[in-house]
């Protein structure tokens, strides 16, 4: 059997490690009550408190509706609450409560923890290659995700 393509079997794995990631997180999370999403929505809530839903969604790649419901599960749950924007009345605003605060502790804790499991073998040198590789897979798919977006479509005929 002839070797397989490496560029193929690069982004393969790339899928696969996100998907079992997705699951590692999902299966740790669960153990402080909330899903991989929820724990997504509140990091992002906290590193950019005062963004509107519309936002976070483009953010997070869901649908509004998805967004919504994760939404209302953390304020049902006292962790975030939603604030009409000044400046546009359709808007709303996303912000933490304190009870969000010792949870995104334990969040913060329990990533550090699944990422050392993850990268177990890499040292730091390697981990920041890594890094610094996985950055530049991600700017050079915004581009082209940018330039497609940018040309018009064919017209069907």
């Amino acid at each position: 059997m002839p070797p397989l393509p490496v560029n193929r079997e690069i982004a393969f794995t790339i899928m696969d490690v996100a998907r079992m990631l997705k699951t590692y997180a999902d299966q740790r999370a669960r153990g402080l009550g909330i899903s991989r999403a929820q724990w997504a929505v509140l990091v992002r809530i906290e590193r950019s408190e005062g963004l509107k839903q519309s936002e976070l969604a483009e953010m997070l790649d869901l649908q509004p509706i998805s967004l919504t419901r994760l939404l209302d599960r953390l304020a049902d749950n006292g962790l975030i609450e939603r604030r009409h924007d000044p400046h546009d009345r359709r808007a709303n605003r996303l912000y933490l409560l304190p009870a969000a605060k010792p949870l995104l502790e334990k969040l913060a804790a329990l990533g550090q923890d699944m990422m050392g499991t993850v990268l177990e073998g890499l040292d730091d040198k390697a981990s920041g290659r890594l890094l610094r590789d996985l950055a530049l897979l991600k700017y050079n798919l915004r581009a082209a995700i940018n330039r497609n977006g940018a040309q018009p479509e064919a017209a069907n005929g």
